[in-house]
């Protein structure tokens, strides 16, 4: 017995009826983890930064970022194969101290204290990492900069907030000192001086 026409159409449009619902409820279900996990790094942040403060050494927050900026000749030779493909996690970092410096091409801060930071590098080659994380900014302008500036170590990029947010960065710059563990041991906040970098750095090579 054929089927008539109007079930077939009934039948369709049943099952595209249920397909659009399930989509809909996994369209969201993703909204709703984006926001917890967008909600999460931002209490994560001032917690970090309160921490700090109170001299408790909290772990570096994660990342995967992209490197877009490759020149690493201040760096310690057995961390070059970190770069290999092409990202850059703070774990690969472990057993250096590390200076991570956030910044962007539009801040003119940033531009400021870019020769102290290649002059410091240069100084601590080989002992100290120094890493640069372009956040808020387009990445050809970001290059621009980069190559005006002369950066002699790398940097990654964090396209979104992600970054941002886990650090607790309130503007551009801040700087974060890690020790050899991953443990972010001073913050500054703003231009960074030669004196608050020489301390920074001091400050992370002591740590255990």
């Amino acid at each position: 017995m054929e089927s008539e026409p109007g079930l077939e159409r009934g039948g369709r449009q049943s099952r595209l009826r249920l397909l659009l619902q399930a989509g809909a409820l996994a369209l969201i279900v993703l909204l709703f983890v984006l926001l917890l996990q967008r909600t999460l790094a931002q209490g994560a942040g001032p917690s970090l930064i309160s921490e700090v403060k109170e001299g408790k050494r909290p772990a570096a927050p994660d990342f995967d970022l992209p490197v877009i900026w490759l020149r690493s000749e201040t760096w310690p030779t057995p961390l070059l194969g970190a770069l290999a493909d092409g990202r850059l996690s703070p774990r690969e970092l472990h057993g250096y101290p590390v200076v991570i410096n956030f910044w962007a091409s539009w801040c003119g801060p940033c531009k400021a204290e870019a020769p102290r930071l290649v002059a410091a590098a240069k100084e601590y080659a080989g002992q100290v990492v120094f890493l640069g994380l372009d956040v808020q900014d387009f990445e050809q302008d970001a290059l621009r900069f980069l190559e005006r500036y002369g950066i002699n170590y790398p940097s990654a990029r964090d396209g979104g907030d992600g970054t941002f947010d886990a650090y607790g960065l309130t503007g551009l710059p801040e700087t974060y000192f890690l020790d050899r563990r991953g443990r972010v041991v001073v913050h500054s906040i703003g231009e960074i001086s030669a004196e608050e970098l020489e301390a920074g750095i001091a400050a992370a090579r002591l740590g255990a």
